[in-house]
């Protein structure tokens, strides 16, 4: 049995309308928080639209379950620097987030140069908004895998030299380089690690054949990678914390010729996560991961109320209900070695 203080997802992906009633209800039974992807069709890009989605997101959840939304705002290359006053101000915005234009789900209307926002982070840095960070680069010259790497060379380097007191959060972390960028940046640089990354590299992709529900953005590295992100998690660096990443597509927009990126992980995250730190014999650091350093780094207040796990197997269902569709779980079909039975107050 492993009792946690009840934890936060700091990267989540919810979408709308039937489909986010069908996944809310998984993230609020685990987590007392998460922050909210922004990218929609139209994206989050004002106070307004983050107050009306965090709005819908309250309505869809059920009754018995406690859970607040931390809300983002999607920047482009004309983000005011007023807007991000406002945000930082709403109370309810902790950041803004950083897609390169073309980088993944829905990011059709993100940046397609840093100069362009050099404006917005101003004023985050001013206001002490967090700048959340999709970290690839999208020029076709660049090989898929090399992505992540090259970000760090091109831009993100020189954005955390430009502005010292800006905070970030490099977003699921894939390869050893971004490791490595995190430790030596300066203090206010942290980074989110994804359940899918701690537990697969990219032979899990070709098993059998195209693995279209093992597909995300950023893809799944090497194994050396991998073992990387381990060391990083499952060690007392308070710089990574919790992000699933959880991002839910329609069966049918998975498995056809041109599938979409996502995982959806939030059935099962704090059981995969626990597999992963039990794997490396450091489920006595899954507590600081999941349930302290994410709040620490945000400013926010440590839950108080607790999550159980026990080690029991169970088997996710090949599919979920995604509103008038259905969703494939990680791990549909497969085994899970911990399970979570309960939540209490203290």
């Amino acid at each position: 049995m492993l009792t946690l203080t009840r934890p936060d997802d700091w990267h989540l992906h919810l979408r709308d309308g039937a489909h986010l009633a069908s996944v809310l209800p998984f993230t609020a039974r685990q987590f007392a928080r998460a922050v909210v992807m922004p990218n929609l069709k139209p994206p989050v890009t004002t106070v307004e639209l983050a107050r009306a989605y965090r709005d819908r997101i309250l309505s869809s959840l059920p009754s018995n379950l406690g859970f607040e939304p931390l809300m983002t705002l999607y920047l482009t290359d004309k983000t005011p620097p007023s807007e991000i006053r406002a945000a930082r101000s709403s109370g309810f915005i902790v950041g803004a987030k950083l897609y390169p234009a073309g980088a993944t789900t829905h990011s059709d209307a993100g940046v397609t140069s840093m100069e362009k926002v050099f404006p917005a982070l101003e004023a985050m840095e001013e206001s002490g908004l967090v700048l959340q960070v999709h970290g690839e680069v999208t020029a076709p010259e660049v090989d898929v895998f090399d992505r992540e790497r090259v970000f760090i060379d091109r831009v993100l380097a020189d954005v955390v030299r430009r502005f010292p007191e800006l905070k970030v959060v490099f977003e699921h972390v894939t390869t050893r380089e971004a490791v490595e960028f995190v430790r030596a940046a300066h203090e206010g640089v942290g980074a989110t690690v994804t359940p899918q990354h701690l537990l697969l590299n990219r032979n899990a992709l070709f098993q059998g054949g195209i693995r279209p529900h093992h597909y995300c953005l950023p893809v799944l590295k090497r194994e050396r990678d991998r073992e990387a992100l381990i060391e990083a998690a499952t060690s007392d660096n308070p710089r990574f914390f919790l992000g699933t990443d959880s991002a839910p597509h329609a069966r049918h927009t998975k498995e056809n010729a041109c599938g979409c990126a996502g995982i959806f992980s939030a059935h099962a995250a704090l059981e995969l996560y626990a597999e992963a730190f039990e794997q490396a014999g450091r489920l006595d650091r899954l507590q600081a991961f999941a349930s302290e350093r994410g709040a620490d780094f945000y400013g926010l207040p440590r839950n108080t109320s607790k999550i159980t796990l026990v080690r029991e197997t169970w088997t996710p269902p090949a599919a979920y209900p995604f509103g008038e569709e259905e969703i494939v779980p990680f791990r549909a079909g497969e085994t899970i070695a911990w399970r979570l039975i309960e939540e209490s107050q203290t």
